[in-house]
């Protein structure tokens, strides 16, 4: 069928209609998951959402972007173009129909789309919905459409006909400004767009997409033609690698002949020289962060072949020896993506894939790519051997010797000496989790905290770095094991966020160079084995004032040399003042130290969240890994920005 034919026969009998919008502006964190940072930049992930559909369906190549001056998004896409006739249910065109009512989309038609990111169909209706001005242009069958929306989604007239299209020339276009009286704030950041822009490049392989800044005349235009195998490369741009090339995987699958339902499958992996892994999975472009069929399949095949590879060439020492999906991963880099015509996932908020077809696609598609690439390449399949083989023996060594401890010092994790001080309350939602630098800090903090919801986890020895370190070293360092007991949820594979004991995990340290590279450490290593807890919005940086101001029988907070200043100019009795530099936490008293830090009312905490993978990936790996140069180029390079710095 023609793409002209295919256009014509996507009209409003395609639009399925389940249900009104009357609840989305009510509770828009059922529908967007938040009304801050998150939830507004969702509002534009829903809109590209269905751009990108357009293209996984054959119809589009090209997705703008752009932020306009006053936070106004634009998307354009050069798709078939929304439908524009008159929809038999609503009485509506299409168009209004898709806008105005939820759960009305091509989604629910699967001769519309064979997949689809935006399941729920909730996408534009919602943004529109959350939106005090909203406009639709589409060019299609040689005319050029117009609809306005105001306020919570009202038309202000019906679609209307405005120009003539270019003979063939067919897109959408939509135009959106948040409701500040909805979202928390109505503030953009390009950066963040930019980021999720890449990512879409990146499983997308050959799909133009571009966003541009039109205040600060800022473009960044992103495709990729080697797809996932670019992104790989990028995520192990820094890093020695085990084998040079990056093993790809593609296919289809049908679990019968006959099913409508398919599932493609793309991996591509490649193996570097660390100790830690970064497996990152997707399903129709969604970032599932809890894993699901997908990974399973992936680990299946790796599993499977490993262990017959090792048999075949009798590499075990003995015949119980097996590799396990543990022993697989270190230094691991993969992307798994897979599109499915009716995922199924757990939860709105998408995080887990649970399609049993997908573990079977998955196996299937990477057992025919590896299985081949290690007979054509015996030298890198046996480096890969080698690296699970060095890491099983490291684990079971490990194990033992940790058991053989714990038998001879009666010691456990959950017996460890004189760290936790837990809150009262069992309710994680309103628990915080204070990790703090320092015995005297700790101290101050378990005598200044609200001992309903606040629990103190004192640092009393060195943290140790999980970038350079193998998974047991790891978990054989004391602080380490204390915070993963402290917090419940387990790590890696084992990692269960419904598990968490506190909703808010607050680093404290020190406003000095020993106390940013305790925050550091600790970051590596929830970045590398509880990923979950950043991705999920969970962990915080606590921000101690850096002065003491005292006038009189005033006291003044400055967390900054900026914020000194203009306390100090707007002083009159410049005689009486007092500064006092506070260089650690352990100088304040209880009472401060609540005032400051540790009141929810009036302290000042850094959420710390990922944006951008690969980026988040490689500043990782450059500061906390082995080689001494990317590390010197990156102190260089950003050194003008450092601030406040006590040496």
């Amino acid at each position: 069928m023609s793409k002209e034919e295919d256009i014509k026969k996507y009209g409003a009998d395609n639009i399925q209609v389940l249900e009104g919008l009357e609840a989305v502006r009510k509770r828009p964190g059922m529908y967007i998951g938040s009304i801050g940072f998150r939830g507004l930049h969702h509002l534009v992930w829903e809109i590209v959402d269905n751009s990108v559909d357009e293209a996984m369906a054959g119809y589009a190549t090209q997705i703008s972007i752009k932020l306009h001056p006053g936070n106004i998004i634009e998307v354009t896409d050069n798709g078939r173009g929304m439908p524009v006739d008159i929809h038999p249910k609503t009485k509506k065109s299409a168009v209004e129909t898709i806008l105005t009512v939820l759960h009305a989309g091509g989604k629910f038609d699967s001769s519309n789309y064979k997949v689809s990111g935006g399941l729920h169909g909730v996408g534009a209706s919602v943004v529109n919905a959350l939106s005090d001005l909203f406009e639709v242009w589409i060019k299609r069958d040689g005319k050029l459409y117009y609809q306005k929306y105001t306020k919570g989604g009202k038309p202000t007239k019906p679609l209307q006909v405005i120009g003539n299209a270019e003979p063939g020339e067919t897109g959408t276009r939509i135009k959106f400004h948040p409701d500040y009286t909805i979202m928390d704030k109505v503030d953009f950041d390009f950066g963040t767009i930019i980021d999720h822009t890449k990512q879409i490049a990146y499983l997308n392989k050959g799909l133009n997409i571009a966003c541009e800044d039109i205040e600060k005349n800022v473009l960044r235009s992103y495709c990729f033609e080697g797809g996932i195998i670019d992104y790989v490369n990028e995520l192990n741009k820094g890093k020695k690698l085990t084998i040079p090339n990056v093993i790809y995987a593609e296919g289809e699958f049908k679990e019968k002949t006959n099913s409508e339902n398919s599932v493609m499958v793309e991996v591509a992996m490649q193996y570097n020289e660390t100790y830690t892994s970064n497996i990152v999975s997707y399903a129709n472009n969604i970032q599932t962060g809890d894993g699901g069929t997908h990974e399973q399949g992936f680990y299946d095949a790796l599993t499977r072949i490993y262990n017959n590879y090792s048999e075949t060439n009798k590499l075990f020492k003995n015949k119980d020896e097996k590799i396990s999906r543990e022993d697989v991963k270190d230094g691991l880099v993969a992307i798994i993506s897979i599109k499915h015509t009716d995922p199924i996932f757990e939860g709105q908020t998408k995080g887990k894939l649970e399609n049993k077809d997908a573990r079977i696609a998955t196996n299937k598609v990477i057992s025919l790519a590896l299985e081949k690439y290690m007979a054509e390449n015996p030298d890198h399949a046996r480096a890969i051997i080698d690296k699970c083989l060095m890491t099983q023996r490291a684990r079971l060594a490990a194990n033992a010797a940790r058991e053989a401890s714990r038998k001879k010092d009666g010691l456990d994790i959950g017996n460890l000496p004189g760290k936790l001080a837990d809150c009262t309350s069992k309710n994680a939602e309103i628990s915080e989790l204070f990790i703090v630098e320092g015995n005297s800090a700790g101290g101050s903090a378990k005598m200044g905290r609200d001992r309903m919801t606040q629990a103190i986890l004192p640092l009393r020895g060195k943290v140790i770095n999980a970038e350079k370190n193998n998974f047991e070293t790891v978990l054989s360092n004391k602080e380490i094991a204390t915070i993963i007991h402290a917090l419940g949820t387990g790590i890696t594979d084992e990692f269960n966020i419904n598990k968490l004991k506190y909703h808010k995990i607050i680093i404290m340290t020190d406003a000095d160079v020993d106390g940013a590279h305790i925050t550091t450490l600790l970051l590596t290593f929830l970045y590398r084995y509880m990923r979950p807890l950043i991705e999920y919005g969970f962990v915080y940086i606590a921000q101690p004032p850096l002065y003491k101001i005292s006038s009189n029988k005033s006291t003044y907070y400055a967390y900054n040399d900026a914020q000194k200043e203009e306390i100090l100019a707007k002083l009159d009795d410049k005689k009486s003042v007092g500064i006092q530099r506070y260089k650690g936490l352990g100088e304040m008293d209880p009472e401060q130290l609540w005032e400051t830090t540790m009141d929810p009312q009036t302290r000042k905490m850094l959420q710390v969240q990922i944006d951008d993978l690969a980026r988040c990936d490689a500043v990782f790996t450059t500061l906390m890994g082995e080689e001494i140069e990317p590390r010197h180029d990156f102190i260089q390079e950003n050194a003008k920005y450092a601030e406040n710095i006590d040496i």
